[in-house]
């Protein structure tokens, strides 16, 4: 309870700052404020539930200077796999610049992954680079992010290849969007594929815990009364065989089954 406390704290934080950013609408628009405060049935990073199945409580804020420079921060509540003590906060701070390139919108930047009073050697850094644009109806984005050689990435699992060394971490993804005309629905899908270290990190976790996996999505979001609307079934390739080599740390407490199994996640989020 303590970890959805702090988020919700956060979220009301971005609700109350609204009023102060109204009285500065006379300001210069060199930088402007946007965020969100989402309420999900289940928190899953690359296919791969952060909350143990459970509901998790984020939000964000992200101030963007007209040349295209950004930063900011997200935050959700954590559980079961991604549990590492203090409030059980996942915080993601980050920036980047995105800048127009031949009619596409180019996005580097790096976010550093946080869990502000948890255990040590859990926290790294991930550089990216996105590249976006619309083709007609359909919105599409590609991007590639790659943490360079870490502790918090390492292999400490009790196996004959665990030294604890560094590791690296790659992921590749593609998303699509499209609206559907004369409604308040847009349908979306995404598809990932990560390659990292095979097995369990410094506390029993992991950004890609079997080494190499895909991960899917495919969903709707409906624009209803200020809110969005969301529901997706999220899935990956990890086996049944693959997630028993890393339990207890991969499961959930609830039933015992793997974190990394087909979903159906439903949102409810709020933007300003």
């Amino acid at each position: 309870m303590k970890s959805i406390a702090a988020v919700a704290a956060i979220a009301c934080g971005l609700a109350f700052a609204t009023p102060a950013l109204a009285e500065e609408a006379d300001a210069p628009k060199d930088i402007t404020i946007s965020g969100s405060v989402t309420l999900a049935s289940d928190y899953r990073f690359r296919g791969v539930s952060q909350s143990n199945k459970g509901m998790a409580i984020q939000g964000g804020m992200t101030a963007k200077h007209k040349s295209g420079v950004y930063a900011g921060f997200w935050a959700s509540n954590l559980a079961g796999w991604g549990t590492f003590g203090g409030p059980n906060v996942e915080l993601d701070l980050i920036a980047g610049v995105a800048v127009p390139v031949g009619g596409l919108t180019l996005d580097t930047g790096v976010t550093w992954y946080n869990y502000p009073g948890g255990a040590d050697r859990t926290s790294f850094a991930e550089p990216y680079v996105k590249l976006g644009g619309a083709y007609g109806p359909v919105n599409l984005l590609a991007g590639v992010a790659y943490a360079p050689k870490q502790i918090a990435l390492g292999n400490f699992s009790n196996t004959t290849i665990s030294r604890g060394q560094k590791q690296d971490n790659l992921y590749l993804w593609a998303d699509g969007s499209t609206a559907i005309p004369g409604t308040p629905v847009t349908l979306k899908a995404h598809g990932g594929w990560s390659k990292g270290n095979p097995g369990l990190g410094p506390n029993g976790t992991s950004v890609a815990p079997t080494g190499k996996y895909w991960d899917w999505s495919l969903g709707a979001d409906v624009a209803v009364a200020g809110l969005t609307l969301g529901v997706s079934y999220i899935d990956t390739d990890i086996t049944d065989r693959e997630a028993a080599y890393l339990q207890p740390n991969f499961s959930s407490t609830k039933n015992g089954s793997s974190i990394a199994g087909s979903t159906v996640v439903v949102s409810i989020t709020g933007s300003f």
